[in-house]
């Protein structure tokens, strides 16, 4: 007997996976990586770049954010500028089962807030991170018409700022 097909917000789930699905998970890590990077700004903010980065506590919601995100640490020699550079190079690079597992983890912690929605595709989490109830919601990728590299449809209606705004 065959196994029905699983869906995540109106995407079923593949493998390979669908365009659907990457465009759905692109969406989601949009708003992961911002909530992340807007809790560091907000850590490092009124603090000196050139702090030296042994001097702040491994304690820190920063060095522990920082752990968190980047694949090393940070010692003698580091400033927080160099640091911050890093975090920064490191989130707008990680890939995303990466990102799903470490979100899911701060989330669990209440380092982050939940998302509208949730990666999809991977099998392992250690928490639902998204607003309670989304589940039942379809992606909005569904809602946007395939477009041509100008931004209009099949029926020639324009929806170029309705993409850049999804």
């Amino acid at each position: 007997m065959k196994k029905s097909p699983k869906v995540q917000y109106g995407i079923e789930i593949t493998k390979p996976w669908s365009k659907e699905m990457y465009d759905h998970n692109d969406m989601v890590s949009e708003e992961m990586k911002k909530n992340i990077l807007n809790k560091w700004n907000d850590l490092i903010y009124g603090i000196n770049l050139d702090k030296e980065w042994e001097l702040i506590p491994d304690h820190s919601m920063l060095a522990i954010l920082q752990k968190d995100i980047c694949y090393s640490g940070f010692g003698s020699g580091y400033t927080l500028g160099m640091v911050n550079e890093e975090f920064k190079n490191e989130l707008e690079n990680m890939p995303n089962w990466q990102l799903h597992e470490a979100y899911s983890y701060l989330a669990s912690e209440g380092r982050l807030p939940r998302t509208s929605f949730m990666l999809i595709g991977f099998e392992w989490q250690k928490f639902d991170y998204h607003i309670i109830g989304s589940q039942e919601m379809d992606s909005p990728i569904l809602n946007i018409p395939e477009l041509d590299s100008a931004g209009f449809d099949s029926n020639g209606v324009n929806h170029y700022n309705e993409k850049l705004n999804a």
